[in-house]
């Protein structure tokens, strides 16, 4: 019995498996990250990633707890939009950080600043919600939440940009 491919399609834009990736428009929709890079300038790039979590936890890709992968014997400018809110929309805290952080080449990932702006702080009184980068991992970064004074489920967004650049 014969059998139809569909890996690729072109009918009015581009997609994998019938699923569109770029519109006729010329939007790209349906990605998991976004990778930008200078012909010019192969030694640096930028991605961009969609990261979430509940509660007390670590921020990541996926429900299987992936965290952005970082390259080993680079410097890396991460910038991320954060917000959580409690479970009834009452209580937020929306903030940006920006973090650089240096990958040696065995993984080992340092943060050499960081700095957090908060847009809008309405989080309940006698709560205390945080978000920190994080790794522990080799050539893994991530961000970590914490919450306290409450059992309320917060719910963790990130929309994450990370410029690489190799310094090797």
């Amino acid at each position: 019995m014969a059998t139809t491919i569909k890996t690729f399609n072109s009918s009015g834009g581009f997609g994998i498996n019938q699923t569109p990736l770029i519109t006729e428009t010329l939007d790209v929709v349906n990605v998991n990250t976004l990778e930008l890079q200078n012909t010019n300038f192969v030694d640096a790039s930028s991605k961009k990633y969609i990261l979430k979590g509940i509660s007390t936890t670590i921020l990541s890709l996926d429900n299987l707890s992936s965290s952005i992968p970082i390259t080993s014997s680079t410097i890396n400018f991460i910038t991320a939009h954060i917000i959580g809110v409690n479970s009834d929309g009452s209580g937020h805290l929306s903030l940006k950080n920006e973090t650089a952080i240096s990958c040696d080449s065995s993984g080992v990932i340092s943060v050499l600043s960081s700095l957090d702006t908060i847009i809008k702080d309405s989080i309940p009184s006698g709560q205390s919600w945080s978000i920190i980068p994080y790794s522990t991992v080799s050539n893994q970064f991530s961000f970590s939440t914490t919450r306290t004074g409450t059992s309320d489920a917060i719910k963790w967004f990130a929309y994450v940009e990370v410029v690489k650049v190799i310094w090797t």
